[in-house]
């Protein structure tokens, strides 16, 4: 099997991490996320074709009539129909709306209009965040207990370099982020989490049974023995993730998106930030297998 020099290329994979990162906190600065209506508050309203609409066209049949703040999506089937709204709630909006898609000619029936408040939006945003550095926590201390503290710090260097980036990303483009787009970060975290530890345990285990002191060259056969693995996993996982973002629907369109970026920036993080990083944390054969104590109290001789 060939081997791949991974830690030869650290430092410009550290550039690139920093570059990737430098981008994605400018931009949330900048520009932050395009939150959802799940977080902002704003009107829902659900409609029923009799045939399957065009999205475009729905949608520009709302701006024509001085909607503004527009997100049309399929919700199930194709002729069901989710229109969010960011404004004041209105109780005839819905009647409205579905006044304007039968002006159309199609047959449209209302199924419901509801009212998201901002203060529950708040709610939604700070439990959110609240419960991603829970779960940042409990991984760093399920890691530190089951591996060493320096491996903890890697990989929960690695978990924030991921959301960073997914965020980042989704500020940089301006994609709606809303609550399905947080799911996948979430998922993003246990995907990105797995692949370090199965690169963690490799290296934990060469590092027991090698003769050798040089830990570039363990960390590389560590990971191009997990190379496979992580190829096949990451590779199908991507193609179905591919068949979502196609054929998916609006529904579940920008939580493919978070997962790929994901999954792609996890893998590239799992090797080159979590594992990399023990280099310059100085993680040594020592800190695996303590150093045998003389024994003090032998029995002298006769």
């Amino acid at each position: 099997m060939r081997q791949f020099d991974f830690m030869g290329k650290r430092r410009l994979a550290f550039t690139t991490s920093a570059v990737m990162l430098l981008i994605a906190l400018v931009s949330l600065a900048v520009q932050q996320l395009s939150l959802g209506l799940d977080f902002t508050g704003g009107t829902l309203v659900e409609v029923s074709y009799h045939t399957a609409p065009s999205l475009d066209t729905v949608r520009q049949t709302l701006e024509a009539a001085g909607f503004q703040d527009i997100s049309v999506q399929t919700f199930g089937t194709a002729d069901e129909i989710l229109i969010r709204l960011q404004q004041a709630f209105d109780p005839n909006v819905g009647q409205q709306v579905t006044d304007l898609l039968r002006a159309g000619g199609d047959q449209v029936t209302l199924v419901r209009a509801e009212f998201v408040g901002a203060q529950v939006g708040e709610q939604l945003r700070d439990q959110s965040g609240l419960g991603m550095l829970v779960a940042l926590g409990v991984v760093m201390l399920y890691v530190a207990f089951r591996f060493q503290y320096k491996f903890a710090v890697g990989a929960i260097v690695a978990l924030i370099h991921d959301v960073i980036i997914v965020l980042g990303a989704f500020s940089l483009f301006q994609i709606e982020f809303d609550l399905t787009v947080l799911a996948a970060v979430l998922a993003v975290i246990g995907y990105s989490l797995n692949d370090t530890i199965i690169v963690y345990d490799r290296i934990r285990e060469n590092i027991r049974l090698s003769r050798i002191d040089d830990m570039p060259a363990i960390f590389n056969d560590a990971i191009n023995q997990t190379l496979s693995r992580t190829l096949a996993t990451s590779g199908t996982t991507i193609l179905v993730l591919l068949a979502l973002l196609v054929l998916g629907g609006d529904m579940i369109h920008n939580f493919a998106i978070a997962l790929l970026i994901g999954v792609g920036v996890g893998t590239f993080s799992s090797i080159y930030v979590a594992s990399a990083l023990l280099l310059p944390l100085k993680l040594q054969r020592t800190d695996l297998i303590p150093a045998p104590k003389e024994n003090e109290d032998a029995e002298e001789l006769p």
